[in-house]
This record gives structure tokens, sequence and C-alpha cells, in this order.
């Protein structure tokens, strides 16, 4: 590597992200930037409580279990054999020599300090972070960037299992970060890295990429460290060194069940393959050293394209992924790979990062359905993603035109409103491209995963801690029927019972069409209607959230499980009543999340959806035919009354509502350019569009394109 070249990595690890603005860097205005910030400070303050509230809390005998472990009375530093005799400290002889001092402080004491401690170590990790970000950057994310990273480590799992479990595994990412972002002089850097290596022996990677980015004395000096800590743990403790380098292979065969989910390395996921032995251990020592020589040289690669903090991340996951015990709290230099830009169009930017983020955030049966054909990529998800940041993502360079100035996204200009305060959100503009499929995908797939969780917490996390309410409200709901005379869910789910073809059909759409349809129109809409699928989208959204709201507050028992009523549940077959837990799903959902009906909800805002915008009228018509069909089957099963279907309604007409008043009148008008028909981006479709009566179209260019996204940054 030249003079030029390691000059030009030194400058951008060296250089404050202030140094790269301008006098126009932000159109934003400062008071607005301030609220945020204050806003976003707030946001990680309350994080930070809220994780150390969830420690405190917890019984004493269940919090910081491996502090416990360690320096507790009956704790492995206490013993005078090996350290590795129990099988339950993994760490390395000079971790453990480190640690043997504390082995003698107030248990109690010393549990409070650790907790503090670690919190204050991820502070300084994000503000390290925030800083070492790649430049150029914009004054907003200069400002921004410390108290979101904060926040994301406060939520990462990585982090709540280190202040959980009272682990170490946040030290070494510290020290790499301090080594190359923080210390002046290569040799103090070698030595903060070294010692991180010290810690966690796959952490030695980083010497290569500190040798071939022109850092060779930082790179001798991680390695002299290195042996140097080592050296002093061989000689304090021999034995347990010949256990954990020789016998254990480095620890390799330290800790109880390597083949467990928790382990997200590459050796974790042979063994949960069903491979072992000989084949296993050099399958494992070829893709490891493949994934080495290939995730190095990207490293190196944009380490001298001036992201070295993005050459860290990289760096870090060919460690979790090489390493033969990668634990869940051991993870966290995945997170740091969000600063890589990915995609040249703007609207693709965070598809990469909000993937991250909820990689590390959120368990893997959140994100992938909990099918048998999935479990090994749920089981790996993980893994999967430092694969892919080590090897696959195709991270932008610097000197790339779309780094900073990616393709503008294409905005539909407003639409006029009834009243002037419409939209109270005018910042929320009107795209017309299609999102990225992927993000919708994991966006839909989260959301779902919640929708369910919640609709289980309802009931306080049990079926049977809801039943007496849920009940109640069922006789509530029976009595206004009855006053109001529409109580023909009896009457109707005998006639569904005792008819075949009925029962047959009812039970059909019931479990088939609930799904599918909703599915399907969002699919077709996605497809062939780009601007529409997003205002679609946000409406079932809405609907969606305050469906969660009613199921909450308002828990109903469906007829079908009221006893004294004698409705006949024709999907499940008949209940034991006597059982707190009944039935067949009662076990697996909240049965009592009845009201609203989100069955003739989803169906109801199906049918709107294609009356609106089908462009034949027998297709309306079908689409109307829909949610008649759906309150059919809903009340012909007995898995709902009448008011239900009446509040899925209701939610369905507020979420198309919200989505008026936040984001403005649907985008119709403004789509019509020059063929009348929905602009073609990227390959898509031109869709006609007929002209609703009494409008008038708009002159051609009614497609504004926004100001750049890069322009509140330094020209280069």
């Amino acid at each position: 590597m030249g003079r030029e070249g390691r000059q030009g990595v030194a400058n951008v690890e060296h250089r404050g992200p202030g140094n790269a603005l301008g006098a126009g860097a932000s159109r934003t205005p400062e008071a607005r930037i301030g609220a945020v910030r204050v806003a976003l400070w707030l946001i990680a303050a309350v994080l930070a409580v809220r994780q150390v509230t969830v420690v405190l809390r917890t019984p004493k005998a269940e919090r910081l279990t491996d502090l416990e472990t360690w320096i507790g009375p009956n704790g492995v530093l206490h013993v005078n054999g090996s350290l590795y005799d129990a099988d339950k400290f993994t760490g390395t002889p000079f971790a453990g020599l480190v640690l043997k001092p504390l082995a003698n402080s107030a248990e109690q004491a010393l549990g409070w300090a650790w907790t503090f401690g670690t919190l204050g170590l991820v502070v300084v990790l994000g503000l390290v972070a925030a800083r070492a970000l790649p430049q150029p950057v914009s004054r907003r994310t200069s400002l921004l960037a410390a108290p979101v990273a904060i926040s994301l480590l406060m939520l990462s799992l990585p982090v709540r299992n280190t202040l959980y479990l009272g682990q170490t595994s946040i030290i070494p990412v510290l020290l790499v970060l301090l080594g190359l972002f923080a210390v002046r002089g290569q040799r103090a850097s070698g030595v903060l890295i070294g010692l991180a290596a010290a810690l966690q022996p796959t952490v030695l990677l980083f010497a290569p990429l500190l040798w071939f980015t022109g850092r060779k004395k930082a790179a001798l000096s991680t390695g002299a460290t290195f042996a140097a800590a080592t050296a002093v743990a061989w000689a304090a403790m021999p034995h347990d060194s010949w256990t954990y380098w020789v016998h254990h292979l480095a620890g390799a065969g330290l800790g109880a069940n390597p083949d467990a989910n928790a382990n997200q390395s590459l050796h974790g996921a042979l063994l949960r393959l069903g491979l072992e032995g000989p084949l296993e251990i050099g399958l494992f020592l070829a893709l490891s050293a493949a994934v080495a020589f290939l995730g190095l040289r990207r490293a190196v690669k944009y380490a001298r394209d001036g992201q070295l903090l993005l050459a860290v991340a990289i760096t870090g996951c060919v460690a979790v992924v090489v390493s033969p015990t990668s634990w869940q709290h051991q993870l966290l230099w995945l997170l740091l790979a969000v600063v890589g830009r990915v995609g040249k169009r703007a609207s693709d930017r965070f598809v990469w990062p909000i993937a991250v983020v909820l990689v590390m955030t959120l368990p893997s049966k959140m994100m992938l359905p909990n099918m048998s054909v999935l479990d090994p990529l749920r089981d790996n998800v993980v893994l999967l993603a430092a694969l892919a940041s080590a090897l696959i993502v195709p991270f932008l360079s610097r000197t790339a035109p779309e780094y900073r100035a990616p393709i503008p996204t294409s905005y539909a200009d407003p639409v006029p409103a009834r009243w002037k305060w419409v939209p109270l959100f005018p910042f929320w503009r009107r795209v017309l491209t299609r999102p990225n499929l992927l993000l919708e995908l994991l966006l839909i797939r989260v959301g779902y995963s919640a929708y369910q969780q919640t609709r289980l917490a309802a009931t306080g996390g049990t079926i049977s801690g809801g039943r007496e309410r849920a009940e109640t409200h069922g006789e509530q709901i029976h009595s206004i029927e009855q006053f109001l005379h529409i109580d023909i869910e009896h009457w109707f789910n005998q006639l569904t019972a005792r008819t075949p073809w009925m029962e047959s059909f009812f039970n059909f759409y019931y479990t088939s069409f609930h799904f599918v349809v909703p599915l399907s129109v969002l699919a077709i809409l996605y497809l062939r209607r780009p601007a529409q699928y997003r205002w679609a989208r946000s409406a079932l959204g809405f609907a969606t959230i305050l469906a969660l709201v009613g199921f909450w507050g308002y828990p109903l028992a469906p007829p079908r499980l009221m006893e004294d009523l004698n409705f006949i549940d024709t999907i499940h077959g008949v209940q034991d009543f006597t059982q707190p837990d009944y039935g067949t799903l009662t076990k697996l959902t909240n049965q009592y999340a009845a009201m609203p009906s989100l069955h003739f909800g989803w169906s109801l805002w199906c049918g709107l959806v294609i009356a609106i915008l089908a462009p034949k009228w027998w297709m309306k018509a079908l689409g109307l035919l829909h949610p008649f069909f759906t309150v059919c089957a809903i009340v012909g099963t007995g898995n709902h009354w009448i008011l239900d279907a009446v509040g899925g309604a209701a939610v369905v007409g507020a979420g198309f509502g919200l989505t008026y008043l936040l984001q403005g009148p649907r985008v119709k008008q403004a789509l019509k350019v020059g063929t009348g028909a929905e602009p073609a981006v990227a390959g898509e479709p031109k869709v006609p569009l007929s002209k609703p009566k009494g409008e008038v179209s708009k002159p051609q260019g009614e497609v504004s394109k926004p100001k750049d996204e890069a322009s509140d940054r330094t020209p280069s």
C-alpha cells in the first residue's frame, strides 16, 4: 500500500465528524435538529434505565448468572483446582487472571458496580462508534449519531444478554474501537487490540487488517501484547493454560452444548446439521480458512477506501463465523455493520441497516415463520447475517457516485384536501416507486409476530387468565344484540351445522381466505400499483394496531366458547369447558381476541381496496362479495358475534381515516403523467387509471423529484 493510501486511512481514522462540515452542510434548522437530538438522548436514557431496572428487579438467583458462576461464593475463581474443571468458565486463562482479584469483593456491591460499569462501557462504545463514521457525514448525522448508536446498543440482544448475565463481551469490542479510533500512536493502538485478543483470541484477526492497511507497527504490537499477556497467564496458571490452549484447542471444547442455537458460529451450525467427528472438524477448518481469507480481503478493501469502521465490522463478523463458539452476548460486531451503505437508490438505502437492527434486536422466531422447512435459516439467522456482511453484501465504495448521491425517490405532488390542516404530517410525502421487497417482507413478518404476541399478552400471557372477564364481556355483547334484535348468531350457527354443504363451505372459507386474500391484494398492488400499495398498506396497518387496542382493553369470548349458549364449534369440535385451557387452539393463541373481528376487518379492507382500484365493475362486485362471505363464515362457525364485525368495520374505517389525516388524500390525479398511467420506474409496467368523475387532470409533470438526499452533505 502506498504512502497516499496509508495517509488516507489515517485521516479517516482520526478525523472527527465535524471536520467534514461546510457552511451549507445542513439545510435543517438548528432548532429542529436540537429538539430531535434532545428527544433521542431522552430515548437513550430511558432505554438505559429500563435495561438496568430489568436486571436489578430480577430475583437475585436469576440475574448476573455468569458473574455468579465466576466470582460467587461457589464460583470457579474460588476453587483451588482448575478453572475449567466444572465446565462453567469459558474465558481465556488471562481473563481468569484479571477476574481473580474480584473474587473476594462483596457480591452485592460488585453486582451493582458490574451492572453500572457495563452500562458505562456501552455508552462509551456508542460515542466512539458515532465518531468513527466514514467521512463525510452531514451535520445532522454528526449530531444525532451518538444517541442513535447508544439506543441501538441498548436494544441489541448482545448488550441485553451481557447486562443480564454479567458478561465481559463488550470489553474486547470497546478495546478494538478505542485502539483504532481514540488513541494516537500505532504502538498504543496495538496494545489495546492485543489485550482484547488476550480476552477473546479471535480478535487476533485484526492483526492482518492492520498489517495490510499499512499499520505494521500496530499489527506487531498487537501480536506482542497478546503473547505477553498469554505468557503472564501461563506463568501464573500453567495447568489452566495447558487445559485451555492445548487440551481444548484454544477453548473450542469448552462450554456445554456447542450445538445449541445460542452458538452462532460455523462450528455450531455444522453440529446442528448433524455433522460430527473428524469430518465436521475438517470441514469447519476448511470453511473457516476460506471465510477468513475472503472476509479479511474485503475488510482491507473497505479500510483502504476510508471506511475503517465498516472494515472493523467485517473483521468482527469473520471472527464470529470462525470462532469455535460465538454465544449471543459475543455477537456485537454485526451491529457495527449498519454503517455500510447498500443500494444505489435512495429508497433502498435503509434496507440493510433495518435488516441488521432486526436481526440484532429480535428473536429469530419473530423474523421467520415457525415452519420446519425454515429451521436451518431460523436457527442460524445471526450466523447467516454475519456471513453476508463478511462475504456477500455489496457495500458501496466511497468513490461510487451513489455513495453520497443515491438515485432520488419519486414523490407525488400533494393532493388538495377538504380541510387546510390535512395532512397533519406534510413531510410524509407520497412515494410513487414500489418499496424494497426484502424490507416489506421483514416488516410484515415482524409486524405480524408482534401482533400475535400482543394478542396473547392481552390476557396476561395465558388463556385461562382472561377467561372469566372475556365470558362476562360475551354476556354483555349478547345482551346488547338481544336488545337491538340482531342476535342471529345462534340461529345461523345451527343452520350451518345441520347443512353439510354450508358447514364445509364456511369452514373452508374461514380457515383459508383470512390470510390468502389480503396477501394477494398486497402482492398485486405491490407489483402493479406501487403508490396505491403504500396507501392501502398504511390503512391496513393502522386498522390492525387499533384492533390490538380492542383486544387488550376488551377481551371477549366468541359464541363457541360461551358454555351455556349451546353454540356448535363447526371447525374445532366439542370443547372441554372443565379445563382452564381447552380446545385445539386455545393453548396456542388468544381465543378471546374477538372484538373487533379482524377476520371481517381485513376482508372489508380487501373489498374496499378492490372496489376503489379495480378497473372493471365485475371485479369491484367480486371484491365486495369477500366481506359478505366472511361475515357469514365467522357467524356460521360460531367464531364471532355480529357486533364483532361492526367493530372490525370501525377499525378499518378508522385506518383509512388516519391515513387520510396523516398523509392527505390518496394520490389519484398526480399519477396521471402523459399517458394516464402510473410512472414506470425501473421496468415497472404502466397501469391505466380511470379518471374519477368530476376531477380535472393535472398537467404533465406532476411527479416531482425530491431534493438530493445527500444535499445536506459536504460536496466532494
